[in-house]
Formats: C-alpha cells, sequence, structure tokens
C-alpha cells in the first residue's frame, strides 16, 4: 500500500530551463572568474599557451561535462533522481566494496561544498581591487559567507525564485562581454582544433601545472547530475547547449584580451574583469558577487541533500534535518551548516587570496569524478550495454582523470593538502559510522518468532503481570518476517515481562528508489501481534511516529483492529489505549576478542555517538512515549568459564 504519489516535476518548459540556470550551473558557471588567471599566473603569455590552454578548456568541457556527465551520467536516473548516492543505490546490490568510491565521492563533494564559497566570493569581490588596490577584500568575503549560512536557517524558497533570471543575466552578460572581445582577435577560434590541447599537454614543460588549472573549468559538472531531481535531465540538457556557449564565448574573449598581451606578464590582473570596458566594471563587479552567491548557496543545499541521502543509507550519524519551508526539496541540515561554515572560514583564513584557493581547489572533485566513472561502469553493466563499450567508456575516462589527479597532486602542497584533509575527515567519519554498524549487526542473533505465538499470546491475558502499555511498539531489523532479534524477546519475555493488549513489530526498509513510501501489515496473531514493513526511499523523512500513526488510523478505519482502551472507564468512554514505544540500543560491552582496526572503527564511532541524534530522535519518535533499552550485544556466556568449587 502507497502512502504519497509523487508528481512529476521534471518535463521539459520554459520554468524548468529557467530553474536549472539558477541551481545547477552555479559552480561551473563562476569558473571564467578564476580559470584563466590561474593558467597564466606564472611565466610569460605565449600564443601557443593561449591556442592551448584555451582547446583544453574546450574540450575538457566537451569530453568530461557534456559526453560524461550530460549524455551518459544523466542516463543512470533513479526514478528521476540523480547523484553519487544515488548512483550508488542502483548498483550497491552488485557488490558490497562499491561503499568505498560512494563514500570517498561523497566525502570529496561535501569538502569541494567548502571550497565553492571561498573561492567564487573571493574571486568576484577581488574585482573591487581594481579600482581600489588597497581595499581589504577578506573582510568583505568574510561577512558575505556568513550572512549566506546565517539565513540557511530560515528557507531559501524566495531567494531560489530569482535565481534563475539573476543567472540568465549573467550568462548573458559573460557571453557577451566574451563576443565583444573575440571579435578583436578571432585567431582564438583555431583553439577548437583539439591539436593544439595535445600539443600543449605533450611539448610543454609545465604540463601538469596546467592541467590541474584547466581542471578547474569543469568543477561543478557533478552538480548537473546531483540535482537532476530539482529539474529533470531535459531541462539540464537544453539548458547547457546555452551554458555552455556562453562559458566558451567568454573563456575565449579573455583568450582574445591575452593575445593583446602576448610577451607581458599577468601579474595580479584577472582577464575576467579586464575585458569588460572600464564604465561597466562596477556593475560586473556585483553581477559576479551575485552569481557567486548563487553558486555557493547550490553547492550548500547540494550538502544538505547529499546528508540527508547519508542518513538514511546508514553512512553519516543521524542528526537534525530541518525543513524551513514548503518549497520541493528545501531542506536545512543544522550541523553541517556549521561544519560548512568552518570549513570555508578555515580556507579563507589559510589562503586569504584567490589566486592561493586555486591550489586547493580540484582535487576533491577530481575524486568524485574517479568514483562517478567507477561507479557509472557498474550501472552500465547493469543495464546490459555491451562490454566493449564499457571498457572504451571506463579506459577513456579513467586516463582523463587520471591525468587530471596527476595535474591536481602537483598542487598538493600549495594547497591541495588542505582539501586532502578535508575530504579525509569527512571520509572517516562516514566509513566509521558505516563499519560499526556492520560490526554491530555482526552480533545481533535472530530467532525464529512462531514458536513464541502461544507465549505471547497467553502473556497478553495474564491477569498476574502488570499491564506495561496497550500497545507495544518494537522497531526491528529483521527482514524475514518469521524472525525477530532474541534481544526483543528476552525484553518482552525475561527483562520485566511486558504484557500489552497487542504488539507490534515495525520494520523499516530503506529503498533503492528515493520517493518510496509504502507499507505493508501482516497480522502474526491476530489483534495480538502486527508487523508493519515500511518501505522508504533514501530520501524520504523517516518520520516513524508520525508514519505508524497513520497505519494504524487506516487499519481502524478499515476494522482490521481496535484500539480501545481494556480499562473499564476508559473503554466505557470510548477512549483509545496508548501506545509505548521500545527502542532497544545496541552496544557492544567487550571488544578484547575484536580485531585491531575494528577497535579503531568503534572508538570513532563511540565519539560520533555523542553528536548523533538518540535513537529514539532519528527515527522521529516522540521521546514521551519511548521507552529505551541498552543492550549489550557480547555477554559473555558461562561455555568457557572454567572455575572450582571448593565446599
Amino acid at each position: 500500500m502507497k502512502l504519497q504519489k509523487r508528481p512529476d516535476a521534471n518535463k521539459l518548459s520554459l520554468a524548468g530551463l529557467l530553474i536549472s540556470l539558477g541551481i545547477i550551473f552555479g559552480d561551473i558557471g563562476t569558473s571564467p572568474l578564476y580559470v584563466v588567471k590561474a593558467i597564466f599566473s606564472q611565466g610569460t603569455i605565449e600564443k601557443n599557451l593561449i591556442l592551448g590552454s584555451l582547446s583544453c578548456v574546450f574540450w575538457t568541457l566537451t569530453l568530461q561535462t557534456t559526453i560524461k556527465y550530460v549524455w551518459i551520467t544523466l542516463q543512470a536516473d533513479n526514478k528521476g533522481e540523480g547523484g553519487i548516492l544515488s548512483l550508488y543505490s542502483l548498483v550497491r546490490k552488485k557488490a558490497k566494496w562499491l561503499i568505498i568510491p560512494a563514500i570517498i565521492g561523497a566525502s570529496a563533494l561535501l569538502a569541494d561544498g567548502m571550497i565553492t564559497p571561498a573561492i567564487t566570493i573571493s574571486s568576484a569581490i577581488e574585482g573591487l581591487a581594481i579600482r581600489n588596490p588597497d581595499i581589504p577584500t577578506v573582510p568583505i568575503v568574510v561577512v558575505i559567507i556568513s550572512l549566506l549560512f546565517l539565513i540557511q536557517r530560515f528557507g531559501t524558497s524566495v531567494v531560489g525564485r530569482v535565481f534563475g533570471p539573476l543567472m540568465l543575466v549573467w550568462f548573458s552578460m559573460i557571453g557577451i562581454l566574451g563576443l565583444l572581445y573575440i571579435v578583436r582577435a578571432p585567431e582564438v577560434f583555431q583553439a577548437l582544433n583539439p591539436y593544439y590541447a595535445i600539443k600543449t599537454i605533450v611539448d610543454h614543460p609545465q604540463a601538469l601545472f596546467l592541467v590541474g588549472a584547466i581542471f578547474l573549468c569543469t568543477t561543478g559538472a557533478e552538480a548537473l547530475y546531483s540535482d537532476m531531481g530539482h529539474c529533470g535531465k531535459a531541462n539540464i540538457r537544453v539548458s547547457w547547449l546555452f551554458v555552455k556557449l556562453m562559458l566558451v564565448f567568454n573563456y575565449f574573449g579573455q583568450g582574445g584580451w591575452l593575445m593583446e598581451h602576448v610577451g607581458t606578464q599577468m601579474g595580479d590582473v584577472n582577464p575576467f574583469y579586464a575585458i569588460m570596458p572600464n564604465a561597466f566594471v562596477g556593475y560586473g563587479i556585483i553581477i559576479a558577487t551575485v552569481a557567486a552567491i548563487i553558486a555557493s548557496q547550490a553547492m550548500i543545499s547540494g550538502s544538505f541533500t547529499l546528508i540527508s541521502e547519508a542518513v538514511r543509507l546508514n553512512i553519516w550519524p543521524k542528526v537534525a534535518i530541518r525543513y524551513p519551508s514548503d518549497h520541493k526539496g528545501q531542506l536545512y541540515v543544522p550541523s553541517i551548516n556549521l561544519i560548512l561554515y568552518i570549513g570555508c572560514m578555515l580556507i579563507v583564513a589559510v589562503f586569504q587570496h584567490s589566486s592561493r584557493m586555486e591550489a586547493a581547489y580540484g582535487l576533491a572533485i577530481n575524486l568524485t569524478f574517479i568514483t562517478t566513472t567507477i561507479l557509472m561502469c557498474v550501472f552500465l553493466l547493469r543495464v546490459h550495454i555491451s562490454k566493449i563499450w564499457i571498457v572504451i567508456f571506463g579506459v577513456f575516462y579513467f586516463t582523463i582523470e587520471v591525468v587530471f589527479l596527476a595535474g591536481n597532486l602537483i598542487k598538493l602542497t600549495h594547497g591541495g593538502w588542505l582539501t586532502l584533509l578535508l575530504a579525509s575527515t569527512l571520509f572517516t567519519v562516514m566509513f566509521a559510522w558505516y563499519g560499526a554498524r556492520k560490526i554491530k549487526n555482526s552480533f545481533v542473533r535472530f530467532v525464529d518468532i512462531r514458536p513464541y505465538f502461544p507465549i505471547i499470546a497467553e502473556l497478553s491475558e495474564d491477569q498476574s503481570v502488570p499491564v506495561f502499555a496497550s500497545h507495544l511498539v518494537y522497531l526491528t531489523s529483521a527482514n524475514n518476517k518469521n524472525e525477530i532479534e532474541s534481544k526483543i524477546m528476552y525484553s518482552i519475555l525475561n527483562k520485566k515481562p511486558k504484557r500489552a493488549d497487542v504488539y507490534w513489530l515495525v520494520h523499516v526498509d530503506v529503498m533503492d528508489n528515493p520517493h518510496t513510501r509504502e507499507y505493508a501489515v501482516e497480522q502474526l496473531i491476530p489483534q495480538k501481534l502486527i508487523r508493519i514493513d515500511f518501505k522508504l526511499g533514501f530520501r524520504e523523512e523517516q518520520r516513524i511516529s508520525l508514519l505508524f500513526r497513520k497505519v494504524v488510523e487506516d487499519m481502524v478505519e478499515k476494522g482490521e483492529i481496535d484500539i480501545t482502551s481494556n480499562y473499564n472507564t476508559l473503554r466505557k468512554h470510548g477512549f483509545s489505549g496508548d501506545f509505548n514505544f521500545v527502542v532497544l540500543e545496541k552496544i557492544i560491552a567487550k571488544t578484547h576478542a575484536l580485531k585491531w582496526h575494528e577497535k579503531i572503527i568503534l572508538e570513532i564511532y563511540k565519539t560520533l555517538k555523542r553528536f548523533s541524534l538518540s535513537e529514539e530522535k532519528g527515527f522521529g519518535l516522540d521521546s514521551s512515549f519511548v521507552t529505551l533499552e541498552r543492550v549489550p550485544l557480547n555477554i559473555p556466556t558461562t561455555k568457557d568459564v572454567a572455575i572450582k568449587r571448593l565446599q
């Protein structure tokens, strides 16, 4: 039975195209602010290098963004949703090891979410130094980033409505500015020939440095896939045609400016602002700042969505997730908002200038690209694409992305270390949480529930046992309806026997589909023991208390259950019986028998547990109706205990 039907919001439309411009292309759309500057920050401007670099940028956007993401990866459509964890959900049953690339990709994306606001907003604000060289830009950047993170708690749906038109202005502006310089140096169109890109990579003495800088033009390509659920693949593909054209115009326009300055050194000049007419620079800085804020907002919102998915998939601690508005997909994760803000402030404090941040940028998203390629190869196998094409896809993109990785690793000592540190920290959190759950589950023992049916039925009617609750609800992880955790049976029968009119078993199954919301009911003992299986998508909020109440109301309405209290007075007046949830918090009492790496994972898990939501809050239960029982999973038995009795 379905609890909710999800409307289709992904059809091709003018509104969808505008939304795509506003929330999909912000990161990749602001890359002209710093890419050309990063490429030519060192050494003398040379004609061959200009053509080679522009050729590399064009073919990177074509091969990496257009073909890999817009054309191929968007085909990995998980019921309209995309992103690294959506892709993992599609293939996770193929092999257990796929969790590793999924976690690496997710942690790298979160690290990218910290760097994007810092570098884009810094690059935009530094345009103020064109007319006021002594102006301190860092405090302005700090204030803007602080305000951006502050408003997250109030929701951004109102701001989101104007994102599309504002980004339309941005892309139109950069395209027109680029064209104005292209007409002055039309020879830049020679860069469309891939010969110049290959020659530059093969011949240039600092080829790896250039590759690392060129890679920055495609950062944000992952957002095309991650935000597919907000816009739909048709809107993304059509709007990308416009976005790519405007980006190429601007890059080639900056190349035209460079052609006029061959033989000189660029110094602190940013070609992005240099191609603007002097009278327009002030307006250009304002529009660039707005675009940078929109790009940052998109990354922050994407990080919230990513964490909500990670929580459902049990690879991130259970954290508070709020819904500040009724806007579709709008959510706010306070803990992640704080983590991203601290990360941004750390990057601004360490590097201060965007030219130094460029060294830290790119490495994290490069790792995400590689992990996406791994998962896509498995996905293509799943949909029965010819293995020859899968091998060609895998070898081609692994080669490109490993070359980019080598270029980004060159920047490791210049700032890439911070990216790696941030991503590694996030990976440790995810892997430890996932690993600890696996370790704990290995100690859970299940028993056949059917032999207990007569005992449970008798206990329910046993007047010598005081009533614990009219309705007693247990959350169970048993997938098989005929099985139950031995600890639950111990809780009902041994640990202070719990008498109830009706016993309920609730099982939650996180589905590979993002927006599934269904349930099934089975009366194991009619009117005495009832099992409810919820099937919830990995993007659905697990408000078990509310969902359970809805199911019970439906059952009462259909006459499947009578929840009227059995207390004489209350029954006489038609009052419902009380409900009590029993949550078993599984703990590992002794760790001496575990392997060394398992002990480390559990120690990290214990630390993370202090900052995560409690078991009952994690499942959306009202704590006033919850009994929490701590259950040791590995209690030593008396079997191996040797002791001598004296008398």
